[in-house]
């Protein structure tokens, strides 16, 4: 790992290695742009995303993408019906001498891409929520930590909701984003289709490795952060809870239920990293107005209201901001 002097060195270095991460994604995923940054925030802030799109855009191959150019170790789990908590953090066999040995589950790994996350019972959702937060799971009273980094990318098909167990809200308010994959525009179609249908793929340089995601995920902490900006995050997210004192109008009248403290805290964090990736020492207002969708829209529960007058979310956001 590279050495830097000072913390301004270091955060040179991390706005460096992330234009060089996402050329090197960007060798293999056209596009999309927006959905890799927010990724790689959530990276560098400890935390896990949500994915929400359509099959066929690409979801898979992004996260191994950007599991290579990070050097991490990458593990997929299709989530069904009969999925069952062991097939995830795995369970606790005999061996030959008849004595109980524990084989570990998909979940360690540093990179888990759980796949339509909703298709599973809550029951199993559950087990790797409990990863997700502790950084172990536990099986017949003894823990077993999951090495660090460890991200969880789950992904939702908003159209098939036939069969599916959708995320309470407490667990939902577990992922610091919730990230909407759209329809690539006709210029990447085209070169998307170019590029896949030829018999050669460009390979992906390894361009940093766990420790050095660790010691980056360290800095992203130790960035000051102005008073104003932290009293605008919390302002934020006081505004959208309905029928309190710093509740905003729109609330009022389009929301049942608002954010909580953890919003508040992925606000400010977020906005530290977003400074980073932008070539920034502190956060800004605009920082925190950058990551303030994700992190907001699976944290907020629109009322009846809202349904029948066809307000979006992301619109609801949009006027609290």
């Amino acid at each position: 790992m590279k050495e830097f002097n000072t913390d301004v060195e270091a955060a040179d270095g991390l706005f460096k290695a992330f234009g060089t991460l996402k050329d090197e994604i960007s060798k293999i995923v056209v596009g999309q742009d927006e959905v890799v940054r927010l990724l790689l925030t959530s990276v560098f802030c400890q935390g896990h995303c949500l994915l929400v799109g359509v099959p066929g855009l690409a979801k898979t191959l992004l996260i191994q993408t950007m599991a290579s150019a990070l050097d991490l170790k990458f593990n997929r789990i299709q989530f069904t019906p009969d999925l069952m908590p062991s097939d995830i953090i795995g369970a606790e066999t005999l061996d030959k001498d008849r004595n109980f040995k524990f084989i570990k589950g998909p979940v360690f790994a540093n990179i888990v891409l759980a796949d339509e996350i909703n298709r599973t019972p809550p029951k199993t959702q559950a087990a790797l929520l409990e990863a997700m937060q502790e950084y172990a799971v536990t099986i017949g009273g003894q823990t077993y930590s999951i090495d660090k980094p460890f991200f969880v990318l789950a992904t939702q098909n908003p159209i098939e909701q036939e069969g599916t167990y959708p995320l309470p809200e407490a667990q939902l308010d577990r992922f610091m984003f919730n990230v909407l994959l759209d329809y690539p525009e006709y210029g990447q179609e085209l070169d998307i289709v170019k590029n896949t249908t030829m018999d050669t793929m460009p390979t992906v340089e390894r361009i940093l490795n766990g420790d050095e995601i660790v010691y980056f995920q360290h800095l992203v902490r130790k960035v000051p952060v102005t008073d104003n900006v932290v009293e605008y995050a919390v302002d934020l997210v006081h505004k959208t809870r309905p029928n309190t004192k710093r509740a905003s109008t729109i609330a009022n009248d389009y929301l049942e239920w608002g954010a909580g403290p953890r919003a508040s805290q992925y606000l400010v964090i977020g906005a530290k990293c977003n400074a980073l990736l932008n070539g920034k020492y502190s956060p800004d207002i605009e920082d925190v107005v950058a990551v303030a969708k994700p992190i907001l829209r699976h944290r907020l529960v629109k009322n009846f209201k809202a349904e029948a007058e066809g307000m979006s979310i992301d619109k609801i956001i949009d006027q609290l901001i």
